[in-house]
């Protein structure tokens, strides 16, 4: 029985004897001066001792009485209050047990019909707004799925610098700009760890403007990251849906688009155009010069002796000869960028193969068949100088050799795809063969800069001229790179699956400037994370060897927004511990130290509140490593152990297990860090709802809830 069932019993033992005695008070106020007298000879000591045990007995007899009414009633009605709350606001699916008199049972059983009938009827509703909002959800899904796959890097936040959506491109280009700073990148937190403040500000007052505002106008900046590398940004906005009081006031600012680019390589390749240019400008004006002036010389004295003359003209083959070379180192670095600024695409051989058959037959009219070719072979190329290759040889084929077919193979080899261009005829002198190959293209309708050998180079491939004696044929072999795996069956490389890319309703979020205390707990962001370590005694030396953690924003658990890490304790590891979390110490061996994985983990969970199960256990480990790290983790602690106390006061068990069956949450991994992160994730957002129905609703509420409990008092 709780405390407020013994209560009750004393209190109606109390108010029995105070009513025995208020009458026997009221009948002695009432009796005759001789009626008194007669009673005071009746209660002699000895008999007043015998009345005062028989009244003690009836107390005691009443007090067993409202015991066991209790008991079979108060406790069990706690129980049936706290189950049907848990079925209405947590798990619809929960029924009650059988508990108390056959009365509380018949109300056990009339809850039970009730909440059958509400889950069918939920069921209805649910099975009919999911069908209200199936065209809306195929949409949302089309956008994910192309933002997701999208090549160009995508952020979406809202007027606060919050990050809304983002795709795999954008995660690769951030997540590539050092120190790690990919672990800032995730749905509600802030642009701002990546991007200068002023320029995002500076960004939207350009699209805030009226003007902006009504063409919808966005804007563009260039910013350099942490790296050194440069990032090409363009900014759209994104405007609040219009207001219909017929004021005709233009729409203020929701949010906004940010297209990413990389233009370091770019920007690079066009400075080196330009001095390339400038140079070869400043250098051919005083070659000219000179040329000019021994000219004019020559011209203005015709008489001129055999000496100077030879001096004019020398001077003038010199000139000549150094604009030569320089021209020609000129067209050397222009082709050396052009190769640095090829994209590489993946593409089906067969297919790159059917755009130069296109070119050599509409070019030279030279006649094309394939030979033998691997359907399923994929490469990656870029495709246009490698059909520009194979159309120079061919021309040059078809007009120094009359040749009248090519034909072609490819087929895989080790670790790359060997691309022949073969023919029938007379063979190629060895000096020939080379020229071919390190020649610019300029036959065939052809004009590059480009060889074959540079083409190839860029590829990391290589070419070579060779004899088919038995077959009396001779082909160019090129070997060109495999893609990894066929562009039409492999995904995109993703962040652990398809992540949770997008969340829209964080537009509503309310004010960054409000208290956390007094922010609603649905609107917080939040780290739920779970430790395993080598015991349980961490001022005695015990340490964290596991690191999980997952992010819940919105009301949403991000399974794509994870943290998981194994830790060196720099100790050994006792076989108790073993034995509860599997980790051995071969797994750990090599694994960074806390002082490495704090850091980055700090950074994962900065501008959120923190959630565990026994948190104060977790905080604990954490607390002792601030000394050796300098690593303080500030932000407020929620304890879904301490929530589940609050949300069932009369519940005897709160291990995480038995909170999860009670919440209908499923139980796995099981004492591994993240999959035990995950769970208490699970378990925190059912028990929100919960807390709710309770009246707690903010943050402050639920942290001063959680002080009033009795496992508050667990200290570490």
């Amino acid at each position: 029985m709780g405390r407020t069932s013994f209560r009750a019993v004393l209190a109606v033992a109390a108010l029995t004897l105070a009513g025995l005695a208020a009458a026997a008070l009221v009948v002695w106020g009432d009796l005759e001066p001789a009626e008194r007298a007669a009673v005071a000879a009746v209660l002699t000591p000895p008999r007043v001792g015998l009345l005062v045990l028989l009244l003690l007995a009836l107390a005691a007899g009443l007090g067993l009485y409202v015991y066991r009414l209790a008991a079979s009633t108060i406790g069990p009605a706690q129980r049936i209050a706290e189950e049907t709350r848990l079925i209405a606001q947590g798990n619809p699916a929960h029924r009650l047990g059988e508990a108390g008199g056959p009365e509380l049972r018949a109300i056990a059983a009339a809850v039970n019909e009730l909440a059958a009938v509400r889950l069918r009827l939920q069921d209805d509703v649910a099975a009919a707004v999911a069908e209200a909002k199936a065209g809306v959800e195929e949409e949302k899904g089309r956008l994910a799925a192309l933002v997701s796959e999208l090549d160009q890097s995508v952020l979406v936040c809202n007027r606060d610098g919050r990050i809304l959506l983002y795709n795999a491109a954008a995660h690769a280009l951030l997540g590539g700009s050092g120190g790690g700073r990919a672990d800032l990148l995730g749905l509600g937190r802030s642009v701002f760890g990546f991007f200068d403040r002023g320029l995002i500000q500076h960004a939207l007052e350009a699209m805030e403007r009226p003007s902006a505002r009504e063409r919808r106008e966005g804007t563009h900046f260039v910013t350099a990251t942490p790296d050194g590398r440069l990032l090409r940004v363009q900014a759209a906005p994104i405007l609040e849906a219009a207001v219909a009081d017929g004021g005709g006031a233009a729409p203020g600012l929701a949010g906004y688009v940010l297209l990413l680019a990389d233009v370091t390589e770019r920007i690079d390749a066009d400075a080196k155009s330009v001095g390339l240019v400038q140079g070869l400008v400043e250098s051919t004006r005083a070659a000219l010069a000179n040329i000019r002036a021994a000219i004019e010389n020559l011209t203005a004295h015709p008489d001129m002796d055999a000496g100077r003359r030879a001096r004019f003209a020398s001077i003038i083959q010199d000139e000549a000869v150094r604009l030569s070379d320089r021209l020609n180192r000129a067209t050397v670095d222009a082709a050396e960028g052009l190769k640095a600024r090829w994209p590489l695409e993946e593409m089906r051989g067969e297919d790159l193969l059917t755009l130069a058959r296109a070119r050599i037959e509409r070019r030279t009219g030279l006649a094309t068949k394939l030979e033998s070719v691997d359907p399923g072979l994929w490469l990656r190329v870029d495709s246009f100088p490698i059909a520009q290759a194979l159309a120079y040889l061919a021309a040059r084929l078809k007009e120094e050799f009359a040749v009248r077919e090519v034909r072609f193979r490819l087929v895989p080899a080790g670790g790359h795809a060997q691309l022949d261009a073969l023919w029938r005829g007379a063979p190629l002198a060895p000096e020939t063969a080379f020229a071919w190959q390190t020649d610019p293209f300029t036959q065939g309708g052809e004009d590059s800069p480009l060889s074959l050998a540079q083409v190839v180079e860029r590829h990391g491939g290589e070419a070579w001229y060779q004899r088919d004696l038995p077959a009396q044929a001779a082909y160019f072999r090129l070997l060109l790179p495999l893609a990894v795996q066929p562009a039409d069956t492999r995904a995109r490389a993703r962040i652990a699956g398809r992540p949770e890319f997008y969340d829209f309703d964080l537009f509503r979020r309310s004010p960054q400037t409000a208290a956390l205390d007094e922010r609603p707990l649905a609107d917080l962001a939040y780290t739920v994370f779970d430790t395993e370590t080598t015991g349980l005694n961490p001022a005695e030396g015990d340490e964290i060897i596991a690191l999980g953690a997952v992010r819940v924003v919105n009301g949403r658990m991000l399974r794509g927004e994870t943290f998981e890490r194994l830790v060196d304790p720099q100790r050994s590891l006792p076989e108790a511990s073993i034995s509860v979390h599997g980790i051995t110490p071969d797994r750990l061996a090599g694994q960074p130290t806390i002082e490495k994985v704090l850091p980055d983990f700090q950074r994962f969970a900065a501008e959120t509140v923190l959630v565990g199960h026994n948190a104060a256990f977790d905080m604990r480990f954490l607390q002792l490593k601030e000394a050796p790290t300098g690593i303080r983790f500030e932000q407020p602690v929620l304890d879904t152990l301490l929530l589940s106390a609050v949300a069932h006061p009369a519940q005897a068990s709160h291990d995480l297990a038995e909170i999860a069956r009670r919440l209908s949450v499923d139980v796995a991994g099981r004492h591994t860090a993240l999959g035990d992160a995950l769970m208490t994730a699970e378990v925190f957002l059912r028990l929100l709802p919960l807390l709710a129905e309770r009246g707690i609703r903010t943050l402050g509420e639920a942290r001063a809830a959680s002080e009033q409990t009795y496992y508050a008092r667990l200290k570490y």
